[in-house]
């Protein structure tokens, strides 16, 4: 009860909807509420990992001269799910990780879901033991299959699956095929079940490319009216800036309060929680915005859950609930920016960002206020 009364105070955040971090768990023992890169920068995946997607993608033409598509979101969704960005483990400068990131030993144990006996193919080399098979590094091959697609992306002359830029060229490179076409949508989902057959895994994996997608792209404001795109320019001006429980108001970030009720504080973090980002941005345009996300629901007109949203408009507050239709479990507000993106503070840990709509579970509307 008490949770319940904190989350009605000031607007909180869930984990992501369509994340299954199971395969994190099974992968690398780390599992986490997660969260996706903003605007094309590392604000939940580490620079020097996102530095090692880009390059692959620049770098795979050079062996699969035919495939099409091959974009940073894609690999970094693989990598999300595989090993969570190799987050918590140190990558260096030449992109080695360190510890190195073992998956479960693949002896038909049953241990971390494996049924099936691998034999050991590299003894040991890779994997570190002689005495069967295991995934390896950040994108979690097996030994057998790196040796059929490992490349030196970082010129040390070894193709090592525990360096950042040689795994995810493998990956790239693997997916790529003998040349898909990976902006077809069929061909992407193949490429992705040819990487782990797993319609589970498979929905998870393009979850996440499609929330890395719309991050990566700004807000086309060109048309939009002279107070909406100044509400939406000042919700964006703030990407980058952490989420603090209870904090930001109307002059702009402020420290936050303790606590959430998953346990964590925004007393020592100068930002915005949801609702405190959308009271800024609006009193940018003179509307005085009540503090909590419930409560703004009642401002503006409401456009109802059911009409999808595609009926959202840039500049709208876009709402999420634990039961959609009842306005009183509204625990999430944001600002719509138009093509399926909105302006995101969206829990502990992480940074105002862009989202795709999707990216929050409950969708339960919006409500427009110019």
């Amino acid at each position: 009860m008490v949770a319940l009364l904190m989350f009605a105070a000031v607007c909180c955040a869930a984990p992501v909807g369509n994340a299954i971090s199971a395969y994190v768990a099974l992968k690398t023992g780390a599992q986490d509420d997660g969260g996706i890169a903003e605007g094309g920068s590392a604000a939940d995946i580490p620079p020097r990992m996102l530095t090692a997607y880009k390059k692959a993608v620049q770098q795979v033409g050079k062996y699969v001269p035919k495939c099409q598509g091959m974009r940073w979101p894609t690999l970094a969704g693989i990598a999300r799910v595989e090993s969570n960005h190799a987050i918590g483990r140190n990558i260096a400068d030449n992109g080695d990780i360190r510890p190195k990131i073992y998956g479960v030993l693949l002896n038909g144990s049953g241990a971390g879901g494996n049924t099936t006996v691998f034999p050991d193919t590299d003894g040991g080399k890779w994997d570190g033991t002689a005495t069967g098979e295991r995934a390896v590094g950040p994108f979690q091959f097996l030994p057998s299959t790196w040796e059929s697609i490992s490349k030196d992306a970082n010129g040390d002359k070894t193709a090592d699956p525990h360096n950042a830029d040689d795994a995810a060229l493998g990956a790239a490179i693997y997916l790529c095929g003998n040349g898909r076409d990976l902006t077809k949508r069929s061909q992407l989902k193949a490429a992705i079940l040819q990487y782990n057959h797993s319609n589970a895994y498979v929905a998870n994996v393009l979850g996440w490319i499609d929330q890395y997608t719309a991050a990566a792209k700004d807000p086309d404001l060109k048309n939009v009216p002279g107070k909406v795109r100044t509400v939406t320019e000042a919700a964006l001006s703030q990407r980058g800036v952490p989420y603090s429980w209870g904090g930001g108001n109307a002059k702009g970030p402020s420290t936050g309060i303790c606590c959430s009720p998953s346990g964590k504080s925004g007393a020592s973090i100068k930002g915005f929680d949801c609702s405190g980002l959308t009271l800024y941005a609006y009193a940018k345009v003179g509307i005085s915005l009540p503090r909590t996300a419930a409560a703004q629901a009642g401002v503006g007109q409401r456009i109802p859950a059911s009409l999808g949203s595609d009926a959202l408009k840039p500049g709208d507050l876009v709402f999420y609930a634990y039961a959609p239709g009842r306005d009183s479990t509204i625990y999430h507000v944001s600002i719509y920016t138009g093509s399926g993106q909105m302006i995101n503070a969206a829990r502990p840990g992480t940074v105002i960002r862009l989202d795709s709509v999707n990216a929050m579970s409950g969708y339960a509307g919006g409500a427009r206020l110019l």
